[in-house]
């Protein structure tokens, strides 16, 4: 069981990652690096919905987790496209090698508090 502490940690933890990327897009004047948190806030969905289809009966164990698969794969792309994007857009001359820096680190902090608000407030299953 989770308790407010955990609360105010990730929270906190979840706004230094947001300033990061604010703060690389209004530092370098390039708002293309607000793409990340768009990434990251839809990566943890495609593993929610999939879970969510995969085993609609609570009688059969025996169904096939390829959509669960699937999910996973999404989840990952989505992942690795938050730190791909700003090192693209570093590459390719559109923001500062400083805001992808910024961004990569504030997209993975945020992610990351995501991950741990999904693991700390899970719903234990009684069977």
């Amino acid at each position: 069981m989770a308790g407010i502490k955990t609360i105010i940690g990730l929270s906190f933890v979840l706004a230094i990652g947001f300033l990061l990327v604010i703060l690389s897009a209004a530092l370098f004047h390039s708002f293309l690096t607000l793409l990340v948190v768009a990434t990251y806030v839809v990566a943890p969905l495609p593993n929610w919905i999939c879970g969510r289809a995969a085993n609609p009966d609570d009688f059969m164990e025996s169904s096939g987790s390829g959509i669960v698969d699937f999910g996973r794969f999404l989840t990952g792309f989505f992942v690795v496209m938050g730190i791909a994007l700003p090192c693209l857009l570093w590459h390719s001359a559109q923001i500062a090698g400083g805001a992808a820096v910024m961004a990569v680190a504030g997209g993975l902090l945020i992610y990351g508090t995501i991950i741990s608000f999904t693991m700390f407030f899970q719903e234990e299953q009684e069977f």
